[in-house]
This record gives C-alpha cells, sequence and structure tokens, in this order.
C-alpha cells in the first residue's frame, strides 16, 4: 500500500468509529474529526500536492461559501463589542479548528475513503446504538465501570451524533449493495436514539425520516419547498419561540414533555427572546451566550426575565444566532440556509431524500437543544456531510468540487 493509501486508511478508520468514540468518550469528536481531516489532507498531499489547492480553494467561490464566509466575518466582527473578549475567544478557539477540520473531511474525504470503512462504520453505528441501549437499561453498568458521572444524559452527545451519521452511512451503504447492512444502521441508530432520554435527539430522528419520505415522494419543487418554509420559520420565528409555546403549549403537553424540561425551556426561550428584542441591531457579541446575564443588555430586560439568561445558551441555535449576532448575523444565516438548499436541489435521487432529511434532523435538534458553536456538534456535521459526499458516484464528485459541501 502507498503512503498515501496508508494515510487514507488511518482516515477511513477515524472517520468510521466516530459514533461509536462518542459513547466511550462523548466529548471525542472534535479529535477524531481533526485526526481524519489531518489523515486525508496529507493523502491528498503525497497523492498529488499540486490539485491540493484546488481541491480545497475551489469551493469557496460559490455563492453559497460566500455567505458563509460573510456570517463568519460578521462573528468576527462582533467580537468588537463583546463585553467578555477571553470568553468569545475561547468559544471562537473550540469552535473554528473544528470547523476548518470538518471543511478539509468534507472536501478531501469522498472519493478517498477505503471500501471498508463504511462496513467498518456500521459495525461501529451498531455497537454504538446497542451500548446505549445496555448501558441505561443496566443502570449505566459502562460508566460505573468507567468510573465517570453517573448520570442518564452522558450518552444524549453520543445519541445526537447517531442521528446525524446514521442517515448518510446507510446512502452509502445502500448504493454499495450492502441494503442489509444499510437498514441494519438505520435500526441500530434509532434503537440508541430512542432508548436514549435525549428528546432533542428523538425529535431530530423523527424530523429527518419525515423529512427524507417526504422527499422521496413528493416533487422537488414542493420537497425544498417545506424544507426552505421551515428553515426560513426557524430563524424568522425564534425570538419569539418562548412567547408563542407559552400561549400554545397546553399543561398536559407539559406533563408529558417533564422529562424534557418544556416548561424551563420555554421560560428560556422567552428571555433570550426579550433580550434580542431589546436590542436586535448587533446582538451582545459572539460567544457571550455563557455569560449573557452579564451582558449589558441583560440589564435592559425585566428583573423577572433576567434569571434564566444565566443558563448558559438559551437552548436553540437560532435563537443563539439573534442573541449574539442580532438582524445581520440572521440575515446571513437565512441566506446560507437557503443557498444550502439550492446546492441541494442539483442532487439527484436518493441523495437529495437523504440531504433533506439530515438537514431536517439537524434543524430540529438545533432548534431545541445546545449550544449551536460547540465543537462536538460541529464535527458530527462535518461527519455526516463528508458520508452523504461520498455516497455520490466518482464523476459526481469530481464534478462537484467546484460546488464544494453544502
Amino acid at each position: 500500500m502507498s503512503a498515501a493509501g496508508r494515510l487514507y486508511a488511518a482516515g477511513g478508520v477515524l472517520l468510521a468509529v466516530m459514533p461509536l468514540a462518542m459513547v466511550l468518550a462523548n466529548r471525542s469528536s472534535p479529535l477524531i474529526c481533526g485526526l481524519a481531516a489531518l489523515a486525508f489532507l496529507a493523502g491528498r498531499w503525497a497523492e498529488d500536492a499540486a490539485a491540493l489547492r484546488r481541491h480545497l480553494l475551489g469551493p469557496l467561490r460559490t455563492p453559497l461559501a460566500g455567505a458563509a464566509l460573510a456570517f463568519l466575518a460578521w462573528a468576527l466582527i462582533s467580537l468588537a463589542w463583546s463585553p467578555f473578549p477571553a470568553a468569545s475567544l475561547r468559544v471562537l478557539g473550540e469552535f473554528l479548528p473544528t470547523l476548518l477540520a470538518a471543511y478539509l473531511l468534507a472536501c478531501l474525504a469522498p472519493g478517498r475513503i477505503p471500501a471498508f470503512a463504511p462496513r467498518l462504520g456500521a459495525i461501529a453505528v451498531g455497537l454504538a446504538g446497542l451500548l446505549i441501549a445496555i448501558d441505561l437499561a443496566s443502570d449505566l453498568a459502562l460508566e460505573r465501570a468507567l468510573g465517570r458521572r453517573i448520570a442518564a444524559f452522558v450518552h444524549n452527545r453520543p445519541a445526537l451524533t447517531l442521528d446525524l451519521v446514521a442517515g448518510p452511512l446507510a446512502l452509502v451503504l445502500w448504493k454499495g449493495s450492502a441494503r442489509g447492512l444499510a437498514a441494519a444502521v438505520l435500526g441500530f441508530a434509532a434503537l440508541g436514539v430512542l432508548r436514549s432520554i435525549s428528546g432533542a435527539a428523538q425529535l431530530g430522528l423523527l424530523a429527518g425520516a419525515a423529512m427524507a419520505a417526504l422527499a422521496r415522494m413528493l416533487p422537488l419543487r414542493v420537497g425544498l419547498g417545506l424544507a426552505g418554509l421551515g428553515l426560513g420559520l426557524a430563524v424568522a420565528l425564534a425570538p419569539v419561540e418562548g412567547d408563542l409555546l407559552a400561549r400554545a403549549m397546553p399543561e398536559a403537553a407539559h406533563e408529558r414533555l417533564v422529562q424534557s424540561s418544556s416548561r424551563a425551556r420555554v421560560a428560556i426561550a422567552r428571555s433570550f427572546g426579550a433580550a434580542v428584542a431589546a436590542d436586535p441591531w448587533r446582538g451582545a457579541g459572539f460567544g457571550t451566550s455563557a455569560r449573557f446575564a452579564e451582558t449589558p443588555v441583560a440589564q435592559t430586560v425585566p428583573p423577572e426575565m433576567r434569571v434564566l439568561l444565566g443558563v448558559g445558551h438559551p437552548h436553540n441555535s437560532f435563537l443563539q444566532i439573534w442573541a449574539e449576532l442580532g438582524l445581520p448575523g440572521a440575515l446571513l444565516a437565512a441566506l446560507t440556509l437557503m443557498l444550502m438548499l439550492a446546492r441541494i436541489a442539483r442532487l439527484t435521487q436518493p441523495d437529495r431524500a437523504a440531504a433533506l432529511g439530515l438537514v431536517a434532523c439537524a434543524a430540529a435538534i438545533a432548534f431545541v437543544e445546545h449550544n449551536g458553536w460547540a465543537a462536538w456538534w460541529t464535527a458530527g456535521l462535518g461527519a455526516a456531510i463528508t458520508w452523504m459526499r461520498a455516497a455520490s458516484p466518482a464523476d459526481a464528485n469530481e464534478r462537484s468540487e467546484r460546488d464544494g459541501p453544502a
């Protein structure tokens, strides 16, 4: 095996085992994503250093990349008025390296992933789903054996990673005539997600499966229209999400969702929405959610709405963009999302249905859970997009180098 081949094999192993590694160490995906990206980068360099620049810079000339880079530029500009520049830089220092690794992986791995890697990935997903289910059924025996924190939510991040990776990996296997393994990947991933206590992971599974099915059955324009409407509303309604849910959710719904802390989530959304209403134009600055209760805009919010601004983040990535980056950030995020859908529209079936399923899954999760700049989330998305691009035929991969990873 050539030097490039050995590097590709190492990168393929790392990409494949990410879901299982997350079960064993639920902060490991950024490291794995970074190492896999370096392996494929070194492999491409060894194979054809002259073409590497084209592979990496070509996708950055597209409108989609322009919108995404403008969003990142605005995030950097917002550091100028962040009241906590050290905290903002710390968040940026976690987010940007992982984002770069995810970009490298999505650009360089497709077409170079070894043939054994998807099957290894299927084994990793199967073991991850089983371990989550067995560990929770055994009162977290695995966590006790490893001497770690005994809490059921330790499996939330692995379950969310399964959500992202399972569909694209199953598509790779299905198109590689391993349809039994593709079904097993979806089944074991669903087992881990449904057995976990993460309502966000279960919502993501439902939204992703529903969107993929609709995209297969409906005409192209209808499927894309539904996806665009959902993403547009997620951005536009984020600042008033809390008020809308406070009026619309009956008490019975809160009782059924007691494990998901729905009342607290609604109150948090209302508090951050009030902060956005107080200063919608530029936001408090990138990465300020962790100390949002101390920001100047928080002092303008009524005292009864101020307490929950200290929870660390608004449990809604779209609302987090509004709170930290204001209207310009929200507009640039919406533009990036719409251009992403335009890129997906050029895919053929079943790739388009799987891609829209991934978008719906990720958007549903982002609307109710986690810090949008978290490195583990960025790494999981990078792995999912890499598998999505790997599902395309070799000639389509070559043609899509100018478009890059959506």
